[in-house]
C-alpha cells in the first residue's frame, strides 16, 4: 500500500502549541446545568443496544470487538484513515507497485481446481478499469466481496492472464452492497477505517458509530476548560467527531493529541491522588537510622556495594525513616544485586523491632530468595528466616505460622501462600514484593493489610522505559541500579539463523569440553501443558542425538515440584551439562557455571524477555555466551533482531521494545487494574505525557478531592476508569 494512503496510525503528532482560544461558554450558572450534565455523562454507560437499530443479533457481533456501551461504541476509534487524494485509480496503477484503489465488485468467481484448493477472483471497478483481488483457499471471503459492494483493496499489483490483480490484498469494505445508493457516512476526502470482523464490516461500523453521536455525543468534559483552553483543544464532543469523521487533516490530529492527553491527565490525576493521599493522609512506620544489625552484615559481606547499590539503600532508608508508608520501585538488570538492597531494608526494619516479607511469584524463585537471603546473613546477627509456599508441610507450616505471630520470625520468604486468612505478623513494617507485575493489585494489598501500613518496596528484573515509568509506577519512586557487581567476565550475544544452529552447537561443545554447563530453552507454541511438554522433550531427544556423551536434562511445566526441583539440583550440582527448559529459566536459575544460553524460535518471544534470559548466564568469573536462534524475516523480526544484538543495556533495549512493539506488549504483561490507552502512544506522545503529569499534579495540589465544580466530571471520570482497580483512590 502507498505510505501516504494511510494516515492518523503512523503519523507523528504535531507538537502542542499552547495559544489561548476563546470557547463558547454557556450562560447559565454550572449549577443549573449540572443535571442535564450529570445525565449526558451518564448515557455513555448505556448498554450500546440504547443506540438505534443495535438488536440481539448485532450485539453478539459487537462484544466479539468488546463493545458492550455507548461509550464503548464512542470509542472504538479508527484503526487508520484514508485520503481519497492519495488513492490511486485502477487506469493509472504501476505493476510491480504497492497502490490502493477504491472500487466496486463486479463479480465474485469461486473455482475449485480439486476437492482440496479453491482460487476465489473478485472483479473490483472503479469507473476507469478493472483489477481482481485473488485469494487462494480462502473461499469465505466471497460471503463478504459480493457485487455492489464498495471497497478497498491494498496490495501489490501484478498483471497476470491478461489483467492487472491483487494476490491476496488487505481490504475494507466502504458500504454493503445491500446498501448501495443510501445515505454513506464517508463521503468526506478522509476516510475512517474502524477495527472489523468477518460478520461485522467497517462500513457497519461507521453507520453504528454515527448513529451513537447523533444520539449521545454532546457530553460533558472531562479535562478542565483552563487546560482545554491552554492548549487550544476542541471538546471533547467536537473531538469525538473528528477522531471517527474527520473534516481535514490539521483537525484530526489536534482531536487526536486532545482525546490523548484526556487519558493521559486522567491516569496522572488518578496516580497524583494516590501520591497524595501516601504523603499527607497516611501515618506510617518512622524506623531509626541504619545500626549495628546493618552495618554488622556490610561488614560481613565478601564483596563492596556498588555505588548503585549505596544509592539506593540510602533514598530506601531515607523513606523508611518517614512517618509516611515508603511505596518504591526498585529496578535493575538481573544480576544487579537487587536482593542485597532489599535485604538491607529487610534488616532496617528489624533493627526497628519490625517484621519483614518477601514474596515472589513462584515457588522457584521464592526458593532462591531464601537460598540467597540465609546465604548472606552471617550467623551472629541471629536473625530467623523462614519460608512459606504452597509446599510446606503441614506441621511445619503451623510453626511458621506460631513463630510469624509471635514475633520470632524475623523474615518470612514466600509465595501467594502469604496472604492466606491464617498468615499473621505481630508486627509487619516492610513488605518486598519482586517480580510485581506477576501479582494482581488485590494480592498486593493483601499483603499490605497483614500490618499497619507498612512500607512497600516493589523490585523487578524488566528494564521500564521512562514513559512507562510515569505511567505504570506514576505514584511510586525509583530507585535503579544501572551497574553490575564486579567479577563478572560478561556475556556475548550471538544472534544466528535456523540454518546455523550448527555453530551454536560447536560453542556449546567447546564450553562443555572445558567444563561448563548450557541452557536450551525453547518457547511455549502452545499454551496446553502438554504441547508443552511434548515440545520440550522433542527438543531434549535431538541434543542427545547432537551431543550423545553429554547428560542432558529437562524441566517444563506439566512436571510436579519433586521433579522439577531434583533436575534444578542435579544441574546445580554440575551432573547435568545441558538444561532443556520452557521460560521457567526465565526467573529463579542461578547457575554461575553455565556459561551458554541456547534460545530457540527467538522470534516468539519480546525483548525483555530475551534480556532476563540472556541475564542467567555470565553470572560467574567465565566468558559467556547468549545465541538467539530467529525465524522470522518480517520486518518487525530484522529490527528485533538487530536491538537484541546491538543493545546489552536492558534500559535501552526496554525503549527499542517499545518503539518496535508499541506498549501495548508491555502494558499486556501487568495486572495491575491500570486501564490501557486507546489513542496515547507514549513513544510519540512523550511531550503530551510530560504535559499531562504537571498539570495533574497542579490540579491535585490546588483540588486534593477534585471538589470543584470545574472538576465535577472530572472526578467522575477517574473514579469510573480507576475506582475499581485502584481501591485506594477515593479511600481515606
Amino acid at each position: 500500500m502507498d505510505d501516504g494512503a494511510e494516515m492518523g496510525a503512523e503519523e507523528p503528532a504535531a507538537k502542542v502549541i499552547a495559544f489561548p482560544r476563546k470557547e463558547r461558554v454557556p450562560r447559565e450558572p454550572a449549577e443549573r446545568r449540572a443535571g442535564e450534565l450529570a445525565a449526558r455523562w451518564e448515557s455513555l454507560r448505556r448498554p450500546v443496544t440504547a443506540v438505534r437499530g443495535v438488536g440481539s443479533n448485532l450485539l453478539r457481533q459487537l462484544r466479539v470487538l468488546e463493545i458492550e456501551t455507548v461509550e464503548d461504541l464512542l470509542y472504538h476509534f479508527p484503526r487508520r484513515y484514508l485520503d481519497r487524494r492519495r488513492i490511486s485509480r485502477i487506469s493509472e496503477v504501476r505493476i510491480g507497485e504497492e497502490a490502493t484503489v477504491v472500487g466496486r465488485v463486479r463479480s465474485a468467481e469461486l473455482r475449485r481446481p480439486d476437492p482440496r484448493r479453491s482460487v476465489l477472483s473478485v472483479a473490483l471497478y472503479d469507473g476507469t478499469a478493472y483489477l481482481y483481488g485473488v485469494w487462494f483457499n480462502q473461499p469465505y471471503q466471497a460471503d463478504r466481496l459480493t457485487p455492489g459492494t464498495e471497497v478497498v483493496f491494498s496490495g501489490k499489483v501484478q498483471y497476470r492472464f491478461g489483467r492487472l490483480q491483487m494476490v491476496n490484498p488487505s481490504y475494507d469494505i466502504l458500504e454493503d452492497s445491500d446498501e448501495a445508493g443510501t445515505r454513506t457516512v464517508h463521503t468526506a476526502r478522509i476516510i475512517p477505517l474502524h477495527p472489523a470482523t468477518q460478520k461485522l464490516s467497517a462500513a457497519m461500523l461507521r453507520r453504528l458509530v454515527m448513529r451513537a453521536l447523533d444520539q449521545y455525543g454532546d457530553l460533558p468534559d472531562p479535562v478542565p476548560y483552563e487546560l482545554r483552553r491552554r492548549y487550544a483543544y476542541p471538546h471533547r464532543s467536537q473531538a469525538l467527531r473528528e477522531m471517527h469523521f474527520p473534516s481535514s487533516q490539521g483537525r484530526l490530529n489536534r482531536a487526536r493529541q486532545r482525546m490523548a492527553y484526556e487519558e493521559l491527565l486522567l491516569m496522572q490525576v488518578a496516580l497524583a491522588l494516590n501520591r497524595r493521599h501516601l504523603r499527607e493522609e497516611t501515618g506510617g512506620i518512622e524506623h531509626a537510622p541504619p545500626g549495628s544489625l546493618v552495618s554488622g552484615f556490610l561488614e560481613a559481606l565478601p564483596f563492596r556495594l556498588t555505588s548503585s547499590q549505596r544509592r539506593a539503600f540510602r533514598e530506601i532508608a531515607r523513606d523508611m525513616a518517614s512517618p509516611r508508608p515508603m511505596n518504591r520501585l526498585l529496578q535493575g538488570e538481573v544480576g544487579s544485586g537487587k536482593t542485597v538492597v532489599a535485604l538491607l531494608a529487610l534488616l532496617l526494619t528489624r533493627e526497628s523491632g519490625h517484621q519483614g516479607v518477601f514474596m515472589a511469584p513462584t515457588e522457584i524463585l521464592a526458593e532462591q530468595h531464601f537460598r540467597n537471603l540465609t546465604g548472606l546473613l552471617p550467623p551472629e546477627l541471629h536473625l530467623r528466616v523462614e519460608l512459606l509456599t504452597g509446599s510446606t508441610p503441614p506441621a511445619r507450616r503451623r510453626e511458621i505460622l506460631r513463630a510469624a505471630s509471635t514475633g520470632e520470625l524475623d523474615i518470612l520468604v514466600g509465595t501467594h501462600a502469604l496472604i492466606q486468612e491464617d498468615v499473621e505478623f505481630r508486627d509487619l513494617g516492610l513488605v518486598v514484593v519482586d517480580e510485581q507485575h506477576r501479582f494482581g493489585l488485590r494480592q498486593r494489598i493483601m499483603l499490605k493489610e497483614k500490618g499497619e501500613r507498612p512500607d512497600t518496596l516493589i523490585m523487578t528484573a524488566t528494564p521500564i522505559p521512562r514513559t512507562l515509568s510515569l505511567t505504570l509506577y506514576g505514584d511510586l519512586e525509583v530507585s535503579t541500579l544501572r551497574e553490575l557487581p564486579a567479577g563478572r567476565a560478561g556475556t556475548r550475544t550471538l544472534v544466528l539463523g535456523p540454518e546455523e544452529r550448527g555453530e551454536a552447537y560447536r560453542l556449546m561443545e567447546e564450553e562443555l569440553s572445558r567444563g561448563r554447563q548450557a541452557f536450551v530453552v525453547c518457547p511455549l507454541v502452545d499454551p496446553s501443558p502438554a504441547v508443552e511438554a511434548k515440545a520440550a522433550e522433542k527438543e531434549a531427544g535431538e541434543l542427545r542425538k547432537v551431543f550423545p556423551a553429554r547428560r542432558v536434562g529437562l524441566l517444563h511445566g506439566q512436571m510436579n515440584k519433586a521433579e522439577k526441583d531434583a533436575v534444578m539440583e542435579s544441574f546445580r550440582r554440575g551432573e547435568v551439562d545441558i538444561l532443556v527448559s520452557t521460560t521457567v529459566v526465565e526467573v529463579g536459575i542461578d547457575v554461575p557455571n553455565a556459561t551458554v544460553m541456547l534460545v530457540e524460535n527467538a522470534d516468539r518471544f519480546g525483548l525483555s524477555q530475551l534480556h532476563q534470559l540472556r541475564g542467567r548466564v555470565g553470572r560467574g568469573e567465565h566468558p559467556s555466551h547468549c545465541v538467539f536462534i530467529f525465524h522470522g524475516e518480517t520486518e518487525e523480526a530484522q529490527r528485533r533482531r538487530e536491538a537484541i544484538a546491538e543493545i546489552s543495556d536492558g534500559f535501552k533495549l526496554a525503549e527499542a521494545d517499545l518503539e518496535i512493539r508499541g506498549e501495548g506488549s508491555l502494558f499486556g504483561t501487568r495486572q495491575s487494574g491500570m486501564t490501557d490507552l486507546r489513542v496515547a502512544r507514549l513513544t510519540k506522545d512523550y511531550h503530551i505525557l510530560r504535559a499531562a503529569r504537571e498539570d495533574a499534579t497542579a490540579l491535585v495540589e490546588g483540588d486534593p478531592h477534585l471538589e470543584k465544580p470545574e472538576h465535577l466530571f472530572l472526578r467522575r471520570e477517574v473514579r469510573e476508569r480507576y475506582g475499581e482497580s485502584l481501591g485506594w483512590l477515593f479511600q481515606a
